[in-house]
Order: structure tokens, then C-alpha cells, then sequence
């Protein structure tokens, strides 16, 4: 713990940061999370993303990247001792609102079904890896 009641928290399930973040911090019973992307843990591949070998995106499935964005949340939301029914609000960043927001907000309802927390979405020109989406996050945490 530093800075009184706040606790920086990691996972060992999602990928690793690709800067000087942690997954997460907690601050009293809020946890506020870094922005989370599709990559998976322990290499550089992102699921749905094709590259040329320049690294610059071929082609990409949307709703690959939104299951794995989710997926990453989960894990970090779980081993930081909250759940996706904790999440009360998500912002959500896209660099191609046009294209993709229809499958994007379809994915979006199967998994807030239940818990509908506030939501913003914007587009952006693009994102510090290859990707096609980010969420940042916010979840209510049991304090320890």
C-alpha cells in the first residue's frame, strides 16, 4: 500500500502493460483500471489482428477483439477481488466508431445483460498497439 487507503494490483491473467501502469488501483472501494486491450498475456499477439510485417493492421475482427478486451477485464476485475457485476462505469475507445460500433454494441449487450453500468464511447485515431479497441473501467471493491 502507499498514498493511505489506495493498493496497486496486477493480474497474472491479463496481458502486461505495455508502459509504467499497473492493471489497477484501488482507492477506498473504488478500483480503477488502466485501459485494457485484446492482447493476450505472455506475447505480442492480439486474437483477430492481422499484420503485415511492417506491424501495421492487414485486416481485423472486431468481435474477436471486443470477447478478448472482455475476457482481459474479467481477469483483472477477479484477481484484483471485485467482478464484472461491480463495474458501474466503462469508456469505451474505438478508431472506427462507423464500422464497428454495431457489432461492438451487440457484444457490449450479451455481456452487460445484467449489469448495465454508465458507458461512454469515442472514437480515436488509434491506440498505442495495433488494436481496434479499449475499455477503461471502473468497479466498486469490497475493501479488505
Amino acid at each position: 500500500m502507499s498514498g493511505g487507503d489506495t493498493e496497486i494490483l496486477n493480474s497474472e491473467r491479463a496481458p502486461e502493460p505495455v508502459g509504467l501502469y499497473p492493471h489497477a488501483r484501488r482507492v477506498g472501494n473504488l478500483l480503477f483500471l488502466s485501459g485494457v486491450g485484446p492482447r493476450e498475456r505472455g506475447t505480442k499477439k492480439i486474437p483477430g489482428v492481422e499484420l503485415d510485417k511492417a506491424g501495421d493492421i492487414i485486416s481485423y475482427d472486431i468481435e474477436t477483439q471486443c470477447r478478448s478486451v472482455f475476457k482481459n477485464v474479467r481477469y483483472i476485475l477477479e484477481d484484483a477481488g471485485s467482478s464484472w457485476e461491480n463495474i458501474v462505469d466503462v469508456t469505451v475507445f474505438l478508431t472506427n466508431m462507423k464500422q464497428d460500433f454495431e457489432v461492438y454494441n451487440r457484444i457490449y449487450a450479451e455481456y452487460f445483460a445484467e449489469n448495465r453500468p454508465c458507458r461512454t464511447t469515442v472514437e480515436i485515431s488509434s491506440l498505442p498497439t495495433p488494436i481496434a479497441i479499449e475499455l477503461k473501467v471502473i468497479a466498486t471493491i469490497d475493501k479488505p
